[in-house]
């Protein structure tokens, strides 16, 4: 006969629920335990969610100012990039034909196959889906992996500026520009927690057959989520694989978190 008295349950009372759930928040950008008043949830709770909600909106709705881009580029690489736009004319046709933002029209195409530099990589910043993640982390991005492509013996083509553009469009981009291989950085679709999220989307001797399956990409770049000189040695490495082992997408795995065998 057990005679040891029993505890109670601290989860067995409110206090011990939200102390839980206070412990647990930290650890996770989701919306977690989120305290109620009866079956709705409590105001502030409800309030944030619509404020993350607005900003989202906000977020795929914004334009990129390509001037401020440039700015940072011309110091980076020591030239001005391409400007150039999508098949979509506006921002509400672009959300509307995805179709039309992996096309180039027909100036920004001649713009680049006038352009004398040939082959390399072809690097494309892209609004996408949150024109403010392009704005914010592409040129922290470019100022780490930039030297580390150096050392890597790439000659890089002009990069391109593209408004209204999906990550398809660098297909374009690279073939107009005869480039190897094509790294696209773009908006990723905003989320509740992150509408600044960018994506590097990679493709090695990108074709007008090429597809999603063909690409490799290093995701949420952020300083809440991968920052930006971490997603440039990953950048970095894939480049070099592909270039080795003329491939890319599923047929070329990240082993950049792996142990080598025999290390």
């Amino acid at each position: 006969m057990n005679d040891k008295p029993q505890l109670p349950d601290p989860l067995d009372t409110p206090s011990g629920v939200a102390e839980l759930w206070a412990a647990l928040r930290p650890l996770t950008a989701a919306r977690i335990g989120l305290p109620r008043t009866g079956a709705s949830l409590a105001t502030p709770a409800l309030l944030d969610f619509r404020l993350a909600h607005a900003r989202a909106r906000d977020a795929v709705g914004a334009a990129l100012n390509a001037d401020a881009l440039q700015a940072g580029l011309s110091l980076l690489l020591g030239q001005p990039a391409l400007v150039c736009r999508s098949g979509a004319p506006d921002r509400r046709t672009y959300l509307m034909r995805p179709d039309l933002g992996r096309q180039l029209d027909a100036g920004s195409l001649a713009l680049l196959q006038a352009s004398p530099s040939r082959g390399g990589l072809a690097v494309v910043l892209a609004d996408g889906l949150s024109a403010q993640a392009t704005q914010r982390h592409a040129l922290p991005v470019l100022e780490a992996l930039v030297p580390l492509l150096h050392a890597q013996g790439w000659a890089l083509a002009p990069v391109v500026l593209l408004h209204h553009g999906r990550i398809a469009a660098g297909d374009v981009v690279a073939r107009a520009l005869q480039a190897d291989a094509v790294l696209v950085l773009i908006g990723e679709r905003p989320g509740l927690s992150s509408p600044d999220s960018l994506g590097a989307y990679i493709t090695w001797a990108p074709g007008a057959a090429t597809s999603d399956a063909d690409r490799n990409c290093v995701s949420n770049i952020r300083p809440q989520g991968l920052a930006p000189d971490a997603a440039a040695g990953k950048i970095a490495w894939l480049l070099d694989q592909m270039r080795s082992q003329q491939r890319s997408g599923v047929a070329l795995k990240d082993l950049t978190g792996q142990r080598v065998h025999g290390d």
